[in-house]
């Protein structure tokens, strides 16, 4: 099991790319998206840090992210705006120096943990190694639910991103 806040090092000095997957690419990992970006660009980050998303599934590909999802994100005052849907191929694995599933069965599909492959809430202060439950069937309180998880996870990796050496 990871240790909250250990990442791994840049593949490349002065940049780190981090990629957040889910299933679909249009609820979990897109919250995590622009949660990270907005924190990355208050951590003054944004030149070092490239935050996107993906699905380890194809039928959202090019879509924008659930309604409920960005309305959470909007009443939180985070601009979902820019997200379309993404698919994971193998180009990931290369160009991400860290990719975060969001529940086991993504992890899975991902190869399992490895050095470069956590699960998301292996970084959560609060409830380390818990999965980001899938709120798409679910109503409203889901997506809030998530966004809290999502908030403080997101608090925690760029803590461990400003500690990474080499980074700046």
């Amino acid at each position: 099991m990871t240790r909250v806040g250990a990442i791994p090092p840049p593949r490349r000095p002065g940049a780190y790319r981090l990629g957040f997957v889910c299933l679909g690419n249009i609820c979990r990992s897109p919250m995590a998206d622009t949660v990270m970006r907005a924190r990355v660009d208050e951590a003054g980050l944004s030149g070092h840090v490239v935050v996107d998303s993906c699905g380890t599934g194809g039928w959202h590909v090019g879509e924008a992210m659930d309604h409920r999802a960005a309305s959470s994100l909007l009443a939180a005052g985070y601009d979902p705006s820019g997200h379309r849907g993404q698919q994971l191929d193998d180009g990931w694995f290369e160009t991400h120096d860290l990719l975060l599933a969001m529940d086991r069965s993504n992890l899975e599909g991902l190869g399992g943990r490895g050095e470069r492959v956590h699960l998301f809430r292996d970084h959560d202060p609060v409830g380390t190694g818990g999965e980001v439950p899938d709120p798409y069937y679910g109503g409203e309180q889901g997506f809030e639910e998530v966004l809290a998880m999502v908030e403080r996870t997101c608090a925690s990796l760029v803590d461990a991103l400003q500690c990474t050496p080499g980074l700046r």
